[in-house]
């Protein structure tokens, strides 16, 4: 079994437990270069999991005639090393918590091409292209005005190719279309616009396009979207299954960016993709293929509701602690009896604040976070992933849970879990795990200069160190710690932690 499209017809070569596309392929192609309605930017591995996935039901339902169109800005070697010797296909492996397998032969990438403007410019200028989609993550999004690049035509960022792209759409008169941001954070629509709109205006003041393609960059549709699916990097354990079982293309490989990618990718079987309705130029039935169609209101509270109470304050914490206590993966620290105390404490301590979307229960939710899918020993997802970017994701998931108990005049002493956790945070920015043991922190290039007082302090020089610097940062935590009356509780937590070898095992 080889991944390529002229193997994938050949199906007696193919072992039963593999799904092979149901639709035409060729067919699928030809439509979508002649009049492409889906662009997809970023080619991780949610996008090929995941998005990707959403479209082939709709191909093979016949609900869909086209394929979606991939293209990558950032690293240019994923798509010549995991798309273009595999035909563009994908091995979309599901691993559930009993064990078994799901192996499904991903065909609804039409194409994919990276770094290559001239032929973004003539997809996205289609008139037929209904919207453009963005798994880039939230870095992607950063614009500084000042660095905006001084003519269109040498547009090198993700945004300014989706905008350079948007400025001949604009001078061919093609219809706005829906720019639908699909990475993990809030108001992830309002961003793109924002970003969107000042390489727009950078462009306008500096006399390289008229004020008219700024309302043009206006007209677009920005919906809101809330997307959830824990996809680790290609595992070395699965592409041992894939093996076994005859199937030929298993090499994983580490791009130059470090980015891991292979013919596979393997994820967890649950999944939720959220999209506001704003589609100017039309949008395919997604609906028709387990995706809920709703309002941004709705939106905003299952974002709000799994961002900042069910599920990812508890990653963190999960991958925090997972790091200083030397575990595996995410489904070992679940393991701990102690751990899973800690994340039904934060929990708790986030629920009475986070609105209730009507299509899912918060209850329902964090109940299958908390018994299936972070305890799945199938999921090979290591904590040093997870607590990647950590600085930049605490305002979200803990602050925003601090400003609204504290809005609805909720005592801050009833807090345990998350003093607790920004305490542990402290004393992972040391740089030694509960052993004493030096251990390499998961990148975070955004972290404020203050934090670096932390690392390679000695044990037991905790209360040494002056923690006000960090903990009045308002950026950081959302909230000026002390103005909330948690910080003397997290500098007593941190002495505890930051005493000696064992101390954070002790404490817990």
């Amino acid at each position: 079994m080889k991944l390529n499209l002229k193997s994938i017809k050949n199906t007696s070569e193919w072992n039963a437990d593999y799904e092979l596309p149901k639709f035409n392929i060729e067919e699928m192609i030809s439509r979508t270069k002649s009049a492409p309605t889906w662009l997809h930017m970023g080619a991780g591995n949610i996008f090929r999991i995941f998005v990707a996935a959403v479209q082939q039901d709709l191909l093979e339902a016949g609900l869909a005639e086209t394929g979606i169109i991939v293209y990558e800005a950032y690293d240019e070697e994923i798509v010549p090393k995991s798309f273009a010797p595999f035909d563009n296909l994908t091995l979309g492996v599901t691993l559930f918590a009993d064990g078994s397998i799901q192996k499904r032969v991903i065909a609804s990438m039409a194409d994919a091409f990276s770094c290559d403007l001239e032929r973004l410019k003539k997809v996205i200028a289609s008139p037929s292209l209904q919207m453009i989609s963005l798994t880039i993550t939230e870095k992607g999004y950063a614009v500084n005005p000042a660095n905006v690049c001084a003519e269109p035509f040498d547009a090198k960022t993700t945004i300014e190719q989706i905008t350079a792209g948007l400025l001949v759409r604009f001078e061919a008169g093609a219809p706005p279309l829906a720019l639908v941001s699909m990475d993990n954070f809030a108001e992830n629509g309002s961003h793109l616009a924002a970003s969107v709109l000042a390489v727009a205006e950078a462009w306008c003041f500096s006399d390289k396009v008229s004020l008219d393609f700024v309302k043009y960059i206006k007209s677009q549709s920005y919906p809101w979207t809330m997307i959830d699916k824990i996809t680790p990097r290609p595992s070395e354990d699965v592409a041992k299954i894939l093996k076994a079982d005859g199937f030929e293309d298993t090499e994983i490989i580490e791009t130059q960016k470090h980015t891991f990618t292979a013919s596979f990718v393997n994820a967890e079987a649950a999944k939720y993709l959220i999209i506001q309705d704003a589609f100017p130029n039309g949008r395919p039935p997604l609906e028709k293929a387990g995706v809920y169609i709703t309002d941004r209101e709705t939106v905003r509270k299952m974002d709000q509701m799994k961002v900042c109470a069910c599920l990812n304050p508890l990653h963190t914490i999960l991958a925090i602690a997972g790091m200083l206590l030397n575990y595996p993966t995410i489904s070992a620290c679940m393991k701990d009896e102690r751990l899973v105390k800690l994340l039904h404490s934060a929990a708790t301590e986030a629920l009475p604040v986070v609105p209730t979307p009507k299509i899912i229960n918060p209850m329902d939710f964090l109940i299958e976070v908390l018994t299936e899918r972070f305890p799945n020993p199938f999921i090979p997802d290591a904590p040093a992933r997870i607590a990647s970017d950590t600085s930049q994701k605490i305002p979200i998931r803990f602050g925003i849970t601090l400003k609204e108990r504290a809005a609805k005049n909720m005592p801050p002493a009833e807090l345990e879990a998350i003093p607790l956790f920004i305490a542990l945070w402290l004393r992972y920015r040391m740089g030694v795990d509960d052993t004493g043991a030096k251990m390499d922190l998961s990148p975070d290039p955004r972290l404020p200069e203050a934090l670096n007082i932390l690392y390679g302090i000695p044990f037991g020089m905790g209360a040494e160190i002056d923690l006000k610097p960090i903990l009045s940062n308002a950026n950081l935590f959302g909230v000026d710690l002390y103005e909330a009356g948690l910080a003397k509780k997290i500098e007593e937590l941190f002495i505890k932690l930051s005493a000696g070898p064992g101390a954070v095992s002790k404490n817990l």
